[in-house]
């Protein structure tokens, strides 16, 4: 059975992983490197797609969209001293602080999330990973054709917006394939995280700026849910994780700073939030619900689990006669178990069918580890509710953008999408979220 958790994406195949797909492309010529000075000086590799529709007005809009994703990022953690940039951000915009993740808080889920304004039951995508029933195995939802309903960003670009992701995540590059005119490949991406440093990916983003200059950027800084995965520190002092925000902060600076050199403050919009928190737990406590499925009679062998840290995706795969017993029996072992917070079903949290029979949610300061007690050996996680509260700011010099205001208003993450439809002047009514301007 594959063993997975919630720090690195599982794959079929070596040939299935994101950047390996993008070395092929570049390799047969399906790839176009940007000859501009910065990406030149950089060495920085982006692809382009297929040209859009021509839209003379839109290509001539001085309007500008960044939505950057300080990943893993909680609320409390942005400060004057550590994270100056970020506060002083926050601070001269539009505070939203009372913004949360969705289920299940997951990096994939959200980011697509951002992007469709739409929740799981309708995206496609419930979580990081899955049993995909048509394989019959747990993998990773880094797949282009996950995504089920269009993105504000074909959207843009079907308008003659020009529209680039710099995404340092391996798996995010996959899901969200060819659907900008401009995409980063992240490089060079460190081993077990598959992410490419912060650094880097600002580099890539403000070479993107200078060369392609996107009227929509969207950004996923990828350090600070990274080291807090891996900090051993995680429930106490959090040393690494205070290295990281301190460093993204640095990194957010320069992006900022490159956008005012750029001459476009004065347009720009920047939307500032997470995809979900972080939670950690000591070493020894991991909860796994397989060895209590195993030891029943009728779910012996007939269930998988898909962990996600602080969420498992159970997924009943015997006969389609017995499932009714089969989840009534998965639930009652489930919140019997230690360290288990609550037991749902998918449509409860509107997740839809690739989602399985059964979510679990573990308490904070737990993890799972599942289908095994090593399955997941990291101290930092999310996908569980403690890593539901999140940043959320917008600023930017555009007269739309609220000056020092804080709103008090339920703010989610698929808020992102009718956010920047509304400040393009699109319709928001293909959103279930709000626009916040």
């Amino acid at each position: 059975m594959h063993e997975t958790h919630s720090c690195g994406p599982a794959y079929r195949d070596d040939a299935d992983r994101p950047y390996a797909t993008g070395l092929a492309q570049l390799r047969t010529g399906r790839r176009v490197l940007i000859a501009g000075a910065a990406a030149s000086a950089a060495g920085v590799a982006f692809s382009a797609s297929a040209a859009s529709a021509a839209g003379t007005s839109a290509a001539a809009s001085p309007k500008r969209a960044y939505v950057l994703v300080t990943d893993g990022c909680r609320p409390g953690e942005i400060s004057s001293t550590l994270t100056p940039n970020l506060f002083a951000l926050r601070a001269g915009g539009l505070h939203l602080p009372k913004a949360t993740s969705l289920p299940v808080m997951e990096t994939i889920p959200n980011h697509v999330m951002m992007m469709t304004g739409q929740r799981p039951d309708r995206t496609g995508v419930p979580a990081n990973t899955i049993y995909d029933r048509s394989l019959g195995a747990v993998r990773t939802m880094d797949q282009p054709d996950d995504i089920a309903v269009p993105t504000i960003i074909e959207r843009l670009r079907a308008r003659g917006y020009r529209t680039g992701t710099v995404l340092s995540k391996e798996y995010l590059y996959g899901v969200f394939g060819e659907r900008a005119g401009q995409r980063w490949e992240p490089s060079p991406t460190l081993p077990i995280t598959e992410h490419a440093p912060d650094i880097f990916t600002v580099q890539a983003a403000i070479a993107m700026l200078q060369d392609y200059d996107p009227h929509l950027m969207f950004v996923n800084l990828g350090d600070i849910d990274r080291f807090g995965h891996a900090d051993l520190t995680g429930t106490t002092l959090q040393v690494a994780r205070r290295l990281a925000l301190a460093d993204t902060d640095l990194q957010v600076g320069r992006f900022l700073d490159a956008v005012r050199s750029a001459g476009h403050w004065e347009n720009a919009m920047v939307i500032v939030l997470a995809d979900h928190s972080m939670d950690w737990s000591l070493p020894l406590d991991f909860i796994s619900l397989q060895s209590g499925f195993d030891a029943d009679d009728l779910l012996a062998g007939n269930v998988t689990i898909a962990d996600n840290g602080g969420a498992d995706l159970c997924y009943w795969t015997g006969q389609a006669a017995k499932r009714r017993d089969a989840v009534a029996r998965m639930e009652r072992i489930a919140r019997a178990t230690d360290g288990v917070l609550s037991t749902h079903r998918p449509a409860s949290l509107r997740l839809g069918p690739n989602a399985g029979d059964l979510v679990v949610y573990c308490e904070p300061g737990r993890r799972f580890s599942d289908p095994s007690n090593t399955s997941n050996p990291i101290p930092g996680n999310h996908g569980h509710p403690a890593t539901e509260p999140i940043p959320f700011f917008i600023g930017g010099g555009h007269p739309r953008v609220p000056t020092a205001v804080k709103r008090s208003t339920l703010t989610h993450t698929y808020d992102v999408a009718p956010t920047v439809a509304s400040f393009f002047g699109l319709s928001t009514r293909p959103y279930e979220g709000r626009a916040h301007l």
